[in-house]
């Protein structure tokens, strides 16, 4: 049995593990040169990420994962949120921890990127053999697949399960758009395309990255107020250091109050996921933090632009950087109003965010 030692020190090795690709001190100029690019992150940083076993965080050990709980996966999403990391380890994970340990080997490597497909428009798929495990035909679209210029192969979902299909299979077209943060997201257009059928269930491997991404955003909102405040602690106007006005105290204590209450919440759900074994509690604390992280990240991200006066307008101000990541993480898997809806249906009676 996992005690209240064994997981703080386990929070405090994988967040020490992240700082020697995701240090918060990092001047950002490695995510600025891969904004706008193909596939838009690193592959050989992808790999080490992968030799350091964060793919495999939440995978089983007799599949050759860590086996570790969402705490542990939302400690390492905060630091890559921080870093502003653009490599897709949460889409990257969900489809590791959905694959069948036979397919796991080059995936878990880094030689092989698997990335989810989940949002659909009609989607059919006919196996060869009219079973419900083996190769068969696809047809359909995905939208929406994050960073989806770098993945090898896509995990699609489909009804019972999933399909594997590979990139450059025939039948299979892939549309990249760029997205506010420099990154891309990609619709899958499948045209009678070979696909591996493999049965399984997305939701649990779903809510964990909804709370992933909570994760992320916490990391970027706290690393930028951090910078904001070292700001105002430096820079002078009127002979003065800025930081000492009080109308900039009292917005910025506003600030720092939004990233408590959003870490207070993240953390309280990651433990929810890792503790409770009533699903509709889990995803009651899910929608819960998601909906918190979303809107304090855009509260937070505006707010420090502001507080950095006309530089922070500019794209080579840093604090942009995380407004742009802000504005496409906030609305992933579900925005805030429809977390809020999804914590009202399911959260006990009398429980408020």
């Amino acid at each position: 049995m996992t005690t209240a030692e064994d997981r703080s020190e386990s929070l405090r090795m994988i967040r020490d593990s992240a700082a020697g690709i995701a240090p918060r001190t990092s001047d950002l100029k490695r995510i600025r040169a891969l904004r706008f690019t193909e596939p838009g992150f690193d592959k050989s940083v992808w790999r080490e990420m992968c030799e350091m076993g964060w793919l495999g965080l939440l995978v089983p050990e007799d599949a050759g994962g860590s086996g570790l709980g969402v705490q542990e996966f939302c400690a390492l999403t905060e630091e890559l949120g921080a870093s502003l990391i653009p490599e897709p380890l949460i889409a990257g994970a969900m489809a590791a921890r959905l694959l069948p340990p036979d397919h796991l080997a080059d995936v878990l490597s880094g030689e092989r990127i698997v990335l989810p497909a989940w949002q659909s428009r009609p989607l059919s798929l006919e196996l060869n053999d009219g079973g419900h495990v083996g190769n068969g035909r696809i047809t359909g679209k995905k939208i929406f697949v994050p960073m989806a210029a770098g993945a090898d192969t896509f995990l699609v979902t489909v009804p019972g399960g999933f399909a594997l299909v590979d990139r450059h299979a025939a039948g299979v077209h892939l549309d990249c758009q760029t997205t506010q943060d420099g990154g891309n997201q990609g619709t899958l257009t499948l045209e009678d395309a070979a696909a591996e059928f493999i049965p399984g269930d997305a939701t649990e491997a779903f809510e964990t990255s909804i709370m992933a991404t909570s994760a992320y955003l916490l990391g970027a909102m706290d690393r930028v107020f951090g910078m904001t405040m070292d700001y105002l602690k430096t820079r002078e106007q009127f002979g003065r250091k800025i930081g000492s006005f009080q109308a900039l105290q009292h917005r910025s204590a506003d600030l720092k109050i939004q990233v408590s209450l959003a870490r207070a919440t993240v953390n309280a759900a990651a433990k929810t996921m890792d503790d409770s074994g009533d699903a509709a509690v889990r995803k009651a604390a899910v929608s819960r933090a998601k909906a918190r992280a979303s809107d304090a990240a855009s509260v937070v991200t505006r707010g420090c632009i502001q507080l950095h006066g006309g530089i922070g307008y500019t794209d080579a101000a840093d604090p942009g950087l995380f407004l742009r990541k802000m504005m496409v993480l906030a609305p992933a898997y579900g925005s805030a109003a429809l977390h809020r809806a999804r914590f009202r249906d399911l959260a006990p009676a009398g429980d408020e965010d």
